[in-house]
């Protein structure tokens, strides 16, 4: 019963550490910002290297357009031809000046939403993948529901101010964020500077990407989106990469958002580097001769740390008493029989699970077990 229960909590730390926003550092970042509210995120997994008032519901005006995007990518054919709605024509502020009546197709409406952030296409998108704007509003929020977007509340496609209930906070678009940016057609939709649309009646649009992070200002910059409305004030969604580091930056309500983001990422590629933790295969340094050369960790982890946070890593290899081992050998090995628990500052960060190989690994050469050892810790064998 003990060990059952055992495997229970390594299972809840191991899915909640995927796919959630992880606790922030201790390194501080003492710029501070312009925005009313703003977080800085490492893409991969999730930590979040800093925060201002981040859970604070505002207004967002078109960084809306994040959801809208991956929801038409995800059920959406991109080749369909959308035909165009008064309703769709009609739509007021920023436009790809889209023609009551004419078919293009799905694939173009996404990149002139997401480049020239045009509501008409915001609308034409949600009429085509909810069956109505009621509809895809329904989906937006069930997705926001879905992503642990706890904060967040769509009730347009667009972001426009036409509806009191229509807000989010910087910790849930970066959470959406970085569940879009997995997604690589969306990935290349917002790293696009400038894309050809022309339809069937010939008629051409041409659409350059408002983010100027990514055409002008920032070389480190992979994509993003822009907002503004009265109300909202400026907002921006934006992502970084340098040295195999990935970053998304927030902010709501920021008179200076350019330099706001740029700052946060200079800062946060100066401070972290992702560093292999566990390396995927067997695990070195395991004491106990029935495991030792059989434990196998099933995938690598890798984490953003900064240069004195390393001296507070720790990890622990959890795995049952071995007292079992005749039943096992008949009835099977559980799996996973264990687990490899790391800890930065007494707080757990990530969990692997460990498979039991029935025959011991040999054969390998000095460097393979060296190569190991360099990206393993010092682990402690806890039995349950």
């Amino acid at each position: 019963m003990q060990n059952n229960k055992r495997k229970l909590v390594i299972i809840i730390l191991s899915t909640f550490f995927l796919l959630g926003i992880s606790s922030p550092t201790d390194v501080n970042y003492q710029q501070g910002v312009s925005a009313q509210g703003a977080i800085l995120i490492e893409q991969e997994s999730g930590r979040i290297l800093y925060e201002k008032e981040a859970e604070t519901q505002m207004r967002i005006a078109s960084i809306t357009k994040v959801m809208t995007a991956i929801l038409a990518i995800e059920h959406g054919d991109l080749d369909e031809k959308v035909k165009i709605s008064s309703e769709a024509f009609g739509t007021e502020g920023s436009s790809i000046y889209l023609i009551e009546g004419e078919e293009i197709s799905l694939r173009d409406l996404i990149y002139g939403l997401m480049l020239r952030s045009g509501n008409d296409a915001a609308v034409a998108i949600a009429e085509h993948i909810g069956g109505s704007l009621e509809g895809f509003v329904f989906m937006m929020n069930e997705k926001a529901n879905q992503l642990g977007m706890e904060g967040t509340l769509f009730a347009n496609p667009h972001g426009l101010d036409d509806h009191e209930e229509h807000y989010s906070t910087a910790l849930d678009m970066a959470k959406l964020t970085q569940y879009a940016m997995a997604n690589p057609i969306y990935e290349e939709v917002v790293g696009t500077e400038s894309y050809r649309s022309e339809t069937e009646e010939n008629r051409i649009r041409v659409f350059k990407n408002k983010n100027r992070l990514l055409t002008q200002l920032y070389q480190h910059s992979t994509g993003g989106k822009t907002g503004y409305t009265k109300r909202a004030k400026r907002t921006l969604v934006s992502t970084a990469e340098k040295d195999e580091l990935k970053l998304i930056a927030v902010t709501i309500n920021a008179p200076s958002d350019w330099h706001d983001h740029m700052n946060m990422f200079e800062w946060g590629f100066s401070q972290f580097q992702t560093k292999t933790l566990v390396k995927e295969g067997i695990v070195e340094r395991v004491d106990d001769p029935f495991y030792q050369d059989r434990l196998k960790a099933e995938y690598s982890f890798e984490y953003p740390i900064s240069e004195q946070e390393k001296q507070n890593l720790s990890q622990r290899i959890i795995v049952p008493n071995p007292d079992n081992q005749e039943r096992w050998e008949k009835e099977g090995y559980p799996y996973p029989i264990g687990s490899i628990q790391i800890e930065l500052n007494n707080e757990v960060i990530g969990v692997v699970p460990l498979r039991y190989m029935r025959e011991e690994i040999k054969g390998d050469s000095f460097y393979d077990k060296w190569v190991r050892r360099w990206f393993s810790f010092d682990g402690v064998n806890s039995y349950g």
